[in-house]
């Protein structure tokens, strides 16, 4: 980001913090486009993700005093987002984490030498398979493939244990394989 920006942006979040309603317009539309893709990856669909959007922004607006103007702000607002999104489905959906840890070592091996069938598939392709997974399955893997969270820090998150997310994740994968090799079948009629 040059320092024009910066120095722009570093105004729209004075007037935020100030209330100035022409600078939340500002921050919202600047930010509305990437923040709506990280709800949406966590979200059931549209309507959940927009409601995602919203509570997240209204939490943006509200912790904006303690932005202490260091580091990326954009990832400052990500991390606002994808807590809301946590939130939204640990207190409100009812999420049930599996805990099955027995099965974690056969299913990661079983999914990890099919990734290759990943590169197949273009982002959009990919996206949409995401979608098609369970609540509990895709925050696990948005998590910890797409944000780079730890499995220790999933597991706080979600107050579960490691052992959980990890097979979480690992059938997320299995999930998320299947789905595409499915996929693949119709589109590459049975040749893939």
């Amino acid at each position: 980001m040059d320092l024009g920006h910066q120095d722009i942006l570093h105004t729209i979040i004075k007037g935020c913090i100030n209330g100035d309603r022409k600078s939340q317009k500002e921050l919202y539309k600047l930010y509305y486009s990437k923040m709506m893709n990280v709800c949406f990856r966590y979200a059931k669909n549209a309507d959940d993700a927009q409601d995602l959007l919203q509570d997240g922004f209204v939490k943006v607006f509200s912790h904006l005093k303690s932005y202490d103007f260091k580091g990326s702000f954009e990832g400052w607002i990500r991390k606002i987002m994808v807590n809301t999104a946590i939130d939204f489905y640990r207190k409100n959906k009812g999420i049930y984490f599996i805990e099955d840890e027995d099965n974690f070592i056969l299913e990661t091996t079983r999914v990890e030498s099919a990734d290759s069938i990943y590169g197949k598939f273009g982002v959009d392709e990919i996206m949409n398979a995401i979608q098609q997974l369970s609540p509990v399955y895709k925050a696990v893997f948005n998590m910890y493939v797409i944000d780079g969270y730890q499995h220790k820090e999933i597991a706080e998150q979600l107050n579960i244990s490691e052992g959980t997310s990890k097979s979480n994740l690992s059938k997320a994968k299995q999930n998320l394989q299947e789905i595409l090799l499915k996929r693949a079948k119709t589109t590459y009629d049975g040749k893939f």
